[in-house]
């Protein structure tokens, strides 16, 4: 990734972002890094998962809307 691609990737703010490292998301959302990794093992192929190779990342408004629709708690 080019420095320019880089420095603006990382200016943005975590809610302008289509998708999020476990990380970030584990922070957004309030759902710890462990519990956070345990879901995403165990739903791999949901529409909210977008795996780069090994790596899974949150995508932000997909997961916001199975939270609403499925969850009560995890």
């Amino acid at each position: 990734m080019s420095e320019l691609v880089q420095s603006m990737w990382e200016e943005l703010p975590w809610w302008q972002k289509y998708t999020l490292t476990l990380n970030e998301a584990s922070e957004y959302f309030g759902i710890g890094y462990k519990k956070l990794k345990l879901f995403i093992q165990q739903h791999p192929e949901e529409d909210f998962v977008l795996w780069n190779g090994n790596r899974a990342l949150i995508k932000c408004e997909q997961f916001e809307k199975y939270m609403d629709s499925q969850m009560i708690v995890i």
